[in-house]
């Protein structure tokens, strides 16, 4: 006889498994057992286990959809500052350029985050990451890179570890050093990489800040031969590497992160059939951001039919900055997906469950499957592509993170 500590009756599964054959590996007329949070059992209820019924609490699910807890595996929570008067400029037709000659751009965020204390930017990205918990998620991945030196770079991943310590969602921490040329090393790109590669990651890896490291390679970012020097230390020191790649032009990041056997090749607009090729031999996963797109109103998708032809697991994330992506729902990502991208709601579900856990190289979660993590996502809804169909409505019921019931 089992022995759950929670028990969730008469309910739909989207388990999100990919052994089960159907779409969205949907169980109907089904229950699931929660035990030390994780899942003990799953199935259809005619195939019910015998379990204490008076001494186990019980959740009637009354037909609601379960799926796995949500997973938003790209953002950039963790800033201080406002950049909506740039993006009134930019609408009276001030250009890029002449905002960062006034000081703008990333530039004024990296100045608003230094001078930040840990405590301010602990309160701004937990009030960042309430808005996503409200809509499921219950795994989200926070970036540093707004800090550009030893100093703020530790400061912001110091407070990633105490989010995660201190929020209910499980906050995995990025180390992206490599994210833009900070003012005191203007016209010394490579010097500042000799400070990531030489300063930055060592200190980073010894005090256990980071779980993965990225770079952004780009034309105006970082080359191909900085971000490989960048993945070099990284390995070196045993950290997984991620990539902002192919974004505004082709610089072969993916490539370059599939040769390492990254974790993941993020925006992708730019993305050729070569690069495809190498992340599917290497099973790095492409994780698609459509907010930045619509933000910057760009018009070069990603090549999502070259994706699915060679078997790419394709996840989907906010991005949430204030700079190109400053809208902090993952539900609106789902639905920007199916209509920017042209994906199908399930392949979008798989962006935020399965495939995000892929992008994080997270196996714990992702999908509802026993012995996984109970976190689980309850939803009053009548079939799993409402999901990615509707925006603005909440149709969350319950939500469970390992196991224990979440005050949304």
């Amino acid at each position: 006889m089992f022995s759950p500590d929670l028990v969730i009756l008469n309910v739909h599964l989207a388990t999100m498994d990919e052994e089960i054959g159907n779409g969205y590996g949907a169980i109907e007329d089904g229950a699931l057992f929660i035990k030390d949070g994780k899942i003990e059992w799953l199935g259809k209820m005619a195939e019910l286990p015998e379990f204490d019924a008076l001494a186990t609490p019980t959740v009637q699910g009354k037909g609601a959809w379960l799926t796995p807890g949500l997973i938003d595996c790209h953002t950039h929570i963790l800033f201080s500052g406002s950049r909506a008067q740039e993006f009134e400029q930019r609408l009276n037709g001030v250009s890029y350029q002449e905002i960062a000659a006034q000081g703008g751009g990333i530039a004024s965020t990296v100045r608003a985050t230094r001078q930040a204390d840990k405590e301010a930017l602990f309160v701004l990205a937990k009030t960042r990451l309430n808005s996503l918990l409200k809509e499921g998620v219950t795994t989200a991945e926070s970036k540093s890179g707004y800090g550009l030196d030893l100093e703020n770079e530790f400061k912001l991943l110091e407070v990633n570890r105490l989010l995660d310590e201190h929020h209910p969602i499980s906050v995995q921490s990025t180390f992206l050093g490599a994210h833009a040329l900070p003012p005191e090393y203007k016209g010394n790109a490579d010097g500042y990489i000799e400070l990531v590669c030489e300063q930055m990651l060592p200190k980073v890896a010894k005090a256990n800040l980071a779980d993965a490291v990225d770079v952004f390679c780009e034309n105006v970012g970082f080359s191909y031969t900085q971000t490989r020097k960048v993945f070099e230390k990284a390995q070196s020191l045993g950290l997984p590497v991620k990539c902002h790649a192919e974004q505004l032009s082709n610089q072969h990041g993916s490539e370059l992160v599939a040769e390492f056997s990254g974790l993941s090749a993020d925006h992708i607009e730019y993305l050729d059939e070569s690069g495809v090729k190498a992340m599917a031999r290497a099973g790095t996963v492409a994780v698609l951001l459509p907010t930045a797109y619509y933000f910057l109103r760009e018009t070069q998708q990603p090549p999502i039919q070259l994706l699915r032809n060679n078997n790419v697991p394709m996840a989907l994330a906010s991005d949430f900055n204030p700079g190109t992506a400053p809208l902090c729902s993952l539900r609106l990502v789902l639905n920007m997906g199916c209509t920017l991208f042209r994906l199908t709601p399930e392949e979008a579900l798989k962006g935020v469950t399965i495939n995000g856990a892929k992008a994080l190289g997270l196996k714990d979660r992702g999908v509802l499957k026993v012995g996984m993590r109970a976190d689980i996502a309850m939803w009053n809804i009548d079939h799993p592509s409402q999901l990615s169909y509707q925006f603005g409505v909440n149709d969350l019921l319950n939500l469970w993170i390992l196991g224990k019931l979440t005050q949304c």
